[in-house]
């Protein structure tokens, strides 16, 4: 049976899926980048998943509320401002997803950025969707070779009082996940 970890950020965005054949964890990484990396690891040493999807929320520049992305490019927007120190800041999970079978054809493709703000603008920073939490995730299932894709329904237009938005749209943005993840095939 197919071992599936789904992590998510807040307990509002939670939601039970039901994917056949498969043994499902949930795991609350909590938001920002080194909380989410530090429960996501111990969580791959205790569970040992087979795969592991990122679902939540994020903001947007040039897309709709209620767009939903399926993100397997990952850029960190922290350490893209820090270029000169030659850190990496980009990962891709395209090649392990694909390479396992997972996840085809789920989709609308977007690439995630992600730092350890919630933006109210974007002046240096590229991406379909920006959240808090999925670079890292991306990065450390990256080098266990353990696959990682994820779910990102916009909640929010970056700029236009983005944060009162997203507290209005998450339970819009539970239903649009669940409809979702509950109506894709894994493999």
């Amino acid at each position: 049976m197919l071992k599936v970890l789904i992590t998510y950020a807040v307990n509002d965005e939670l939601i039970i899926v039901n994917l056949t054949d498969c043994e499902v964890k949930y795991l609350r990484t909590g938001i920002g980048k080194v909380k989410a990396t530090i429960r996501l690891m111990d969580a791959l040493v205790q569970e040992r998943p087979d795969v592991v999807i990122n679902m939540g929320t994020a903001g947007t520049v040039v897309h709709q509320v209620g767009d939903l992305f399926v993100c397997r490019h990952f850029i960190d927007r922290d350490l893209q401002k820090v270029d000169c120190l030659d850190l990496q800041y980009e990962t891709d999970s395209s090649a392990l997803l694909h390479e396992k079978g997972y996840c085809r054809d789920w989709g609308r493709e977007g690439v995630c950025n992600t730092g350890d703000s919630f933006l109210t603008e974007t002046a240096d920073s590229h991406g379909d969707v920006f959240d808090m939490e999925a670079y890292p995730q991306a990065q450390v299932c990256h080098m266990k070779q353990i696959p990682f894709i994820a779910i990102k329904y916009v909640t929010d237009k970056i700029g236009e009082n983005s944060i009162q938005h997203w507290e209005d749209k998450l339970a819009d943005a539970r239903k649009g996940l669940f409809d979702f993840l509950n109506n894709k095939p894994l493999i």
